[in-house]
């Protein structure tokens, strides 16, 4: 890699996090409706992802959607705005946190049910195949989605059809609520793989290296038309799983061995290490975000709210 792309990465997983700590300041204050679920602590993963992509490559999300869209280029402003429910978002104001799009991005969108990004992302498999493109799609989805019927004939499907999907499990180890230890006998998702004749593997979700060096050799195997590869990423989410969850059902001291192991700490440590960056150069980053978000929060305060003739506007089904 080159040390020009590392900075990026590392620019974007700040991004991230600062967009993410705003987010959940405004929630408190009641200036954003609805529901928001956080992605920090996780933020290796999207960038790994998103960093193996090229422009015209597809993704699908979640209902914690914003570090992929952001990873994928995302633009700060738009988001921001469509989480105030303001007509200068992705969405129009009308989707919400859980349901961004940008379709010029390759972001097929974030989506409010658990699992349903797994079929979407094999229509966008098929689609790139029947039309002899090279283009790629990676799949983003959680532990708990792994146990749905989606999950199993997604894979099926594509495994099938050598679809140009690649899977990426995102394993937080929880469920809402539920721990992934007791939802399933197997230790590890990837094993999941054999049963449908695919490659699996587990990498460390906190190392953005790890995650963009398994996806990269994921897609070009998706790209030479050898099907898709399931990869899973164990990592932790640090907040709860909507914000305002007491999180009562896992140990505060899980939490802070994680928080140990942050993946934005742990790449600004392997770049300024090795010489890539110093640190300096990561404060005058996160300065330059901060105003980013600052002012992405400024556009969707001043931007206009949908009036009420555009309700049925966009609305197809």
């Amino acid at each position: 890699m080159e040390n020009a792309q590392m900075m990026q990465m590392l620019e974007k997983m700040v991004k991230i996090r600062k967009f993410e700590e705003k987010a959940a300041e405004l929630f408190a204050k009641g200036k954003i409706p609805g529901f928001v679920h956080l992605y920090i602590g996780e933020e290796a993963v999207a960038v790994g992802a998103c960093s193996a992509l090229r422009d015209n490559d597809f993704i699908t999300s979640t209902h914690r959607g914003h570090g992929h869209i952001i990873a994928k280029g995302g633009n700060i402003k738009f988001m921001m705005a469509e989480l105030f429910g303001k007509r200068t978002g992705y969405c129009k104001g009308k989707g919400g946190s859980m349901h961004i799009a940008d379709l010029d991005l390759g972001i097929l969108g974030a989506n409010g049910i658990v699992g349903a990004g797994l079929p979407i992302a094999i229509g966008a498999g098929l689609s790139a195949q029947a039309r002899k493109t090279d283009q790629v799609t990676v799949c983003f989805f959680g532990d708990g989605a792994s146990n749905r019927g989606t999950f199993h004939e997604s894979i099926n499907v594509a495994s099938i059809w050598k679809l140009p999907v690649v899977f990426l499990n995102e394993n937080n180890h929880y469920a809402i609520s539920f721990s992934q230890k007791k939802s399933m006998a197997i230790p590890n998702i990837s094993d999941r793989a054999t049963a449908y004749g695919i490659p699996g593997l587990t990498v460390d979700g906190n190392d953005v290296i790890a995650v963009y060096e398994a996806v990269s050799e994921a897609v070009k195997r998706a790209r030479n038309g050898n099907g898709p590869t399931l990869i899973e990423a164990k990592t932790y989410r640090w907040r709860g799983h909507f914000e305002g969850d007491p999180v009562l059902y896992r140990p505060q001291e899980e939490l802070e061995e994680w928080k140990k192991r942050d993946p934005i700490k742990l790449f600004k440590e392997r770049l300024v290490n090795s010489g890539i960056a110093t640190e300096d150069e990561i404060a005058q980053i996160e300065k330059k975000i901060e105003e980013e978000v600052e002012e992405a929060v400024k556009f969707a305060e001043e931007s206009p709210y949908p009036n009420p003739e555009e309700t049925l506007e966009d609305v197809y089904a």
